[in-house]
């Protein structure tokens, strides 16, 4: 598989930046798919082939993947959760619910027995 860069050359594979520092931008490759022959493309030597499916192993990057304290996108320590979404709350009853009075056990609607 060939490399393409574009730009400065990063940091070597095993390069550990320092605690806050920005990451450097990933690098842009391409290859072929190794089970359908397609041209793709991925990022530091990671390849998905959107034809077949077929992925290669993180391991065969350029470079290592980075920790989850060095993600600039990780959420903040007490946001780990997605918040709950307002609604009934579970094992509350919902109005209508309850017997007798659902569709069809009001006079005039629902269906006619023998119908």
């Amino acid at each position: 598989m060939s490399r393409r860069s574009h730009g400065a050359r990063p940091p070597g594979p095993h390069a550990n930046p320092q605690p806050g520092a920005p990451l450097p931008a990933p690098e842009l490759t391409e290859g072929q798919c190794r089970r359908c022959g397609t041209h793709i493309a991925g990022l530091d030597g990671r390849y998905a082939c959107g034809v077949c499916g077929w992925v290669n192993d993180h391991s065969e990057g350029h470079r290592r993947l980075p920790r989850a304290d060095e993600d600039p996108d990780r959420p903040p320590a007490g946001r780990r959760r997605p918040r709950l979404l307002p609604g009934p709350q579970p094992g509350a009853e919902e109005p209508g619910n309850e017997p007798g009075t659902g569709a069809g056990d009001e006079p005039g609607t629902g269906t006619r027995p023998g119908a």
